[in-house]
């Protein structure tokens, strides 16, 4: 097998999706996203300064290159003789795992490709789901988010999520704010081994995002596949926004949350908090305020009672938000938004 033209074909699909979908964001994400991308591509260890005529040189030539790709088409992998669809995942896996290597390839929010390449760490079989966690990162683009879930494969990036928890740490150490990701921060020491205290932290949350992973293939199991037809009908809307953050609610609620408090995961459950933010917090500030009376007395009463609550009352919303794209297909955007608007918590 030719490892290196494998890591090239997929870094291709890479590109191609960069240079389709790296202008939606704002500049100043687009910026910060570019900063860790060239940090990752030049192997720039974290903590290190980066040299920033380099990188404009380096943004400049990237984004000339995403202009001549953004009309190519997405390459097949040729893996051991054999072409595979770049959106292939399952049968790209089987004939990776012998060399340790794990691939993911599909679609993300609004649509976006996503494709990685990366050195297997762990390969397991929980019920009906493949759970990959990869390590070392040979091939991503831009977004590169921590984890996803494709059918009944999970995928846990530890790569990306050390690096999301370096920016994570980077931004509280720049506004020094206090609340709870400075809490969570406190359980590590990165002031004297920064690396140890992210190796330590990646650990920490590999489990709390595999348990929202599994957390959110069952509410679409719940939901079915009507969920995802009516989101595809609400791109761009705050009513698919609402929607995504009702199911991240019931995951949560059903999974992730009651671990964090069965095994009194008290770092993580702040880190939690410390995330808990835009139209997930809108929607359910009690959660929130019982996380804080928790961080004042110690007791986690309250907060157990609104998990509970909330996994009852966010799987109803999505109930009637289902009802709500039978009655009226794909106009029910403005029904949905005052439908949630009614039924925060």
């Amino acid at each position: 097998m030719n490892q290196q033209k494998i890591i090239e074909t997929v870094q291709q699909n890479c590109h191609i999706a960069d240079a389709r979908f790296a202008g939606e964001y704002t500049l100043c994400i687009y910026l910060l996203k570019m900063r860790e991308y060239f940090r990752w591509e030049k192997k720039y260890p974290y903590g290190d300064a980066l040299p920033n005529a380099d990188i404009g040189a380096w943004l400049t030539e990237r984004e000339q290159q995403w202009l001549e790709l953004d009309e190519a088409d997405y390459h097949d992998l040729c893996i051991n003789g054999t072409q595979y669809s770049p959106y292939d995942s399952a049968d790209i896996n089987k004939a990776l795992e012998p060399h340790k290597l794990v691939y993911s390839g599909g679609q993300g929010h609004q649509g976006r490709p996503h494709f990685f390449l990366a050195e297997l760490r762990h390969h397991e079989t929980v019920d009906d789901y493949h759970i990959f966690v990869a390590d070392k990162e040979l091939a991503r683009d831009l977004t590169a988010p921590p984890a996803m879930s494709l059918d009944k494969h999970i995928f846990i990036r530890r790569e990306s999520l050390r690096r999301m928890l370096w920016e994570r740490l980077e931004e509280w150490q720049w506004r020094k704010a206090e609340g709870a990701m400075s809490r969570a921060l406190k359980y590590y020491d990165f002031e004297n081994d920064l690396d140890l205290a992210l190796d330590q932290m990646t650990d920490h949350e590999t489990d709390v995002l595999l348990q929202h992973e599994i957390g959110e293939i069952q509410a679409g199991r719940q939901l079915g596949d009507e969920w995802h037809e009516m989101l595809a009908s609400l791109p761009r809307s705050g009513g698919e926004i609402m929607a995504r953050a009702i199911r991240d609610h019931i995951a949560d609620c059903s999974t992730t949350l009651p671990r964090l408090l069965q095994q009194q995961q008290h770092a993580s459950l702040h880190f939690y908090f410390g995330n808990f933010n835009a139209m997930r917090k809108e929607l359910f500030p009690s959660l929130m305020n019982a996380y804080q009376k928790w961080h004042d007395n110690e007791d986690l009463t309250e907060l157990t009672n609104i998990i509970g609550q909330g996994e009852q009352h966010w799987q109803q919303v999505a109930l009637d938000i289902l009802n709500l794209y039978r009655q009226h297909g794909d106009s029910c955007h403005t029904h949905i938004v005052k439908l949630v608007e009614a039924n925060k918590l």
